[in-house]
């Protein structure tokens, strides 16, 4: 996307707010962003500032689908696009009670300075050049009470945000120099900080 589309979808994601002609127009509150990164071709692309990076709630890698999987992609699309037959599988007020119930996990204040503890070192790590930002604990914290709902538990544990870590912060670190040179990736200094950072008991 061009620097204006990309600063329209920063407000969007940051002040869930779009401005036309100085005007404000407030967005609702489910609205979120999903996008896909080509790790390959950048011709025609403009590099995604830091702070729109921050504003992603999760980065992940998909690659590639198994043969088996491929193979149910192509009998799908055989005589239509899954896409034309797509139906609604919930309400919006089914997500909005959904969310309450996320919120409603308890974690405790040991995990919430585990996660503050994990973010911290991301800002003192050797090779990085700018750690993450109160946001990513903000995030991790949320997404470890979720996926705890999804395994029908009523509270987070260490697991839950070793889980969600990498996925929930990697992609908010910019490395120096040296390390991009050196082949370094983000995903790996964040696990060798999990690994060094204590487990509350």
């Amino acid at each position: 996307a061009s620097p204006r589309t990309q600063s329209a979808l920063l407000e969007a994601m940051g002040e869930n707010q779009v401005s036309i002609e100085g005007e404000m127009h407030p967005m609702d509150e489910l609205f979120f962003v999903i996008a896909t990164q080509n790790p390959i071709e950048f011709h025609g692309t403009y590099p995604l500032p830091e702070a729109q990076m921050d504003r992603f709630a999760m980065s992940f890698k998909l690659g590639y689908v198994s043969k088996e999987d491929e193979v149910l992609i192509m009998d799908s699309q055989r005589y239509k696009h899954p896409l034309d037959s797509l139906a609604a599988c919930t309400s919006i007020e089914d997500i909005r009670l959904i969310r309450k119930a996320a919120a409603d996990i308890r974690i405790s204040d040991e995990l919430k300075r585990y996660i503050v503890d994990i973010v911290v070192q991301t800002r003192t790590t050797p090779g990085v050049a700018m750690g993450a930002s109160p946001r990513a604990g903000i995030t991790l914290m949320k997404a470890s009470q979720a996926l705890a709902l999804m395994e029908g538990v009523d509270f987070v544990t260490p697991d839950h945000i070793q889980e969600l870590a990498i996925p929930s912060i990697a992609h908010r670190l910019i490395l120096d120099s040296g390390s991009q040179y050196s082949g370094s990736q983000t995903a790996q200094i964040l696990l060798e900080i999990i690994q060094d950072i204590p487990v509350p008991a």
